[in-house]
């Protein structure tokens, strides 16, 4: 999501579309997931959920090239200017010209994921305003501006994501850590640590949410006996023990829905699917894989502390980054709905939205 102050009177229009009424609460969105899947064909195909304890009112945006933004900077002030040099499909949040997840036209891809507990942005009172941008317009600027993770990981230097507070979730910071990756495949996270940026290469292609993307890559160490192939029998004082059923070599993989397991569970699906001719082929893998991830309101809810919020993926990413189209399901319509984003202007003057309509009813079958 992105609460940039604009340069020009079309986007303050979009920019005016924001939800009525800042919520009182800021609840909690721990359980975003995101991974990325190669095809045999060199396709690299990038998934991932959006969860979240009040609606964000996302629609599918098309940001061309050449849009003015200006960045939040200290004190609410004008921040880093710039303009899109790429063109940039997306999820926005609150009727905002930016986008929480995307793509550009380049194959560059990413999202925001929830950081909380970790994420430190840098002082405002201490920043460069003209370099000065705040975590929930950090994806925006990147997907407008670079082609490549090597170009966004030479650029970081350049800019000071701040502690800068959103009226739409009440008021804080949201506390962000942002996954990335390229046409090539390459990929990397980027974490705000104690007011610095730390960046990560990527090599499993996984994110999820807190701790630090460090943490993850050790925790690791202790399921290197998880297995897709099934175990095998083993013998004990002459008598012979065979396991239940299928899937005996992935006993003991956490099925809960907190970052560490799902991250797990994450790496497992990706490092065992199988490699599929095409990225169109990949895009239906990776369907299969979010469903995996996918949380139903009521089944995780936040103490009367946090607002006592209920989180829940509230959609369904997918892109295929050799490609360039983008898909999207959301809680209210299973149905994946694509976008080619090479098939529009790039060079429009305006930022073109689509919302997300819900299926009313579900649809009976027509048989012949």
């Amino acid at each position: 999501m992105s609460f940039f102050k604009l340069r020009s009177s079309t986007l303050r229009r979009v920019a005016a579309m924001a939800l009525a009424g800042a919520v009182a609460f800021a609840p909690s969105a721990e359980a975003c997931t995101s991974f990325l899947l190669k095809a045999a064909d060199g396709s690299p195909v990038y998934g991932r959920t959006m969860e979240y304890g009040i609606d964000l009112k996302s629609s599918v945006i098309i940001i061309p090239r050449g849009q003015p933004y200006v960045a939040t900077g200290p004190a609410g002030g004008p921040g880093l200017k710039w303009s899109s040099k790429y063109a940039v499909v997306g999820m926005s949040a609150f009727g905002k010209p930016g986008v929480a997840d995307g793509m550009n036209e380049k194959g560059l891809a990413g999202g925001n994921l929830y950081f909380p507990g970790f994420a430190g942005y840098a002082d405002p009172a201490k920043a460069d305003p003209a370099r000065s941008i705040a975590g929930a317009e950090f994806l925006t600027w990147v997907l407008t501006s670079f082609a490549t993770v090597a170009e966004v990981k030479a650029a970081l230097a350049g800019v000071e994501v701040i502690d800068a507070p959103v009226a739409e979730l009440g008021g804080i910071a949201p506390p962000f850590h942002f996954a990335l990756h390229d046409a090539s495949g390459a990929s990397i996270v980027i974490e705000p640590i104690d007011g610095k940026l730390r960046v990560y290469d990527n090599p499993l292609g996984v994110l999820t949410n807190s701790p630090t993307f460090d943490w993850h890559m050790t925790n690791l160490r202790n399921y290197i006996k998880i297995s897709p192939v099934n175990a095998d029998p083993v013998s004990i004082e002459g008598l012979k023990l065979e396991p239940f059923g299928q899937g005996s070599g992935l006993l003991g993989i956490p099925g809960d829905p907190t970052p560490p397991s799902r991250f797990l569970r994450a790496i497992g699906y990706v490092i065992s699917a199988k490699t599929l001719p095409t990225g169109a082929e990949t895009v239906r893998l990776a369907e299969h894989i979010l469903n995996n991830f996918d949380i139903p309101v009521g089944f995780i809810r936040g103490t009367p502390k946090e607002g006592g919020g209920l989180e829940y993926t509230q959609f369904s990413a997918i892109a295929d980054l050799k490609a360039r189209r983008y898909y999207i399901k959301t809680y209210d319509n299973q149905v994946l709905r694509s976008v080619d984003l090479m098939s529009f202007d790039l060079d429009a003057k305006t930022i073109r939205s689509a919302p997300l309509t819900p299926l009313a009813t579900i649809p009976a079958l027509a048989f012949q």
